[in-house]
């Protein structure tokens, strides 16, 4: 008999959305072909998430989750908006949340998890869903925050339930202060990453392709000028471009007058002590998921068999 490595089971996990002990005797019964372990999970009902696993899931909900000094945030796809109002769907991601904030909030870590309540793991009851539903979903991501002392203040824009929504933000705010009025900033300051999006902390954050790209895009347009003026050009450039996407350099979107940095400074004194910005999640709904345009005239006239 083949061995039946991890790698295998994973593969046809991929394949089929069934469950990893399923894939496992599946490919232990056909000794580890592929092809036959399919067939195999088709004939026992496991695998009717199997033809919707190519379809684009780009819809769905974000939620945000949290327990004392630690929070959680996930992203669950699915194929269409009205899935998002499913009360079957809105419960697995509410469970799924909780289960971040027991693990290491890694999506893999979530997937594999116990899900509360049954005797399965999150990613087999995902996999249920699929063929209860019958749209194909997946559980893109998964991040988790924790603080020593303070709070992690949350934020979720375009909410469908409490809690789940479009966007949703985590801020960790690290702070022997009031606890009250962290939240109060922490709160806000989710609403302003909400808004303005920024991709790090600060520029240490910025990984060195992103700079690199906006080094070449500045070089481009200056393209002609002496290469000391286009290396000051690109130098004053990127510090521009810092400001604009770190968020304790952005310019506060409740007060423009002031950075992010500015205003934790200026809330030291209220809060009654020092205030460290430890880190942010920020999850879109379905961002830089490719959406597939469909022509629906197009569709419409295809099924009544014209051309």
């Amino acid at each position: 008999m083949a061995a039946i490595s991890a790698a295998l089971v994973k593969e046809l996990r991929d394949k089929t959305g069934a469950g990893m002990m399923d894939c496992k005797a599946a490919l232990t019964e056909t000794n580890g072909d592929i092809e036959a372990g399919i067939d195999w999970l088709r004939k026992k009902g496991l695998a009717k998430a199997a033809k919707k696993a190519g379809r684009i899931a780009a819809e769905g909900l974000v939620a945000v989750e949290s327990s004392g000094h630690y929070a959680a945030a996930i992203e669950v796809n699915a194929e269409t908006d009205f899935v998002a109002r499913n009360a079957d769907f809105q419960a697995f991601v509410r469970e799924a949340a909780k289960v971040a904030l027991n693990t290491d909030g890694s999506v893999e870590a979530v997937a594999a998890a116990h899900f509360p309540g049954e005797s399965v793991t999150v990613a087999d009851k995902l996999a249920t869903l699929i063929a209860t539903i019958g749209e194909n979903m997946t559980l893109r991501r998964s991040a988790k925050l924790s603080v020593e002392h303070g709070v992690i203040a949350s934020y979720v824009h375009g909410a469908v339930i409490e809690g789940q929504g479009r966007i949703g933000v985590l801020v960790a705010l690290e702070s022997k202060g009031d606890v009250d009025k962290l939240s109060t900033l922490g709160r806000q300051i989710a609403m302003h990453v909400a808004a303005l999006n920024p991709l790090a902390l600060d520029a240490s954050g910025i990984d060195e392709a992103t700079i690199a790209r906006e080094k070449a895009i500045l070089l481009e347009k200056h393209q002609g000028k002496p290469a000391n003026v286009q290396d000051k050009i690109a130098e004053s450039g990127i510090k521009t471009f810092f400001k604009e996407v770190t968020l304790l350099e952005q310019p506060f979107v409740h007060d423009g007058s002031k950075t992010v940095a500015q205003v934790l400074k200026e809330n030291e004194g209220s809060v009654g002590a020092p205030i460290v910005l430890k880190g942010f999640v920020r999850y879109a709904l379905g961002e830089g998921i490719e959406k597939e345009e469909t022509d629906f005239a197009a569709e419409v006239a295809a099924a009544a068999g014209q051309s």
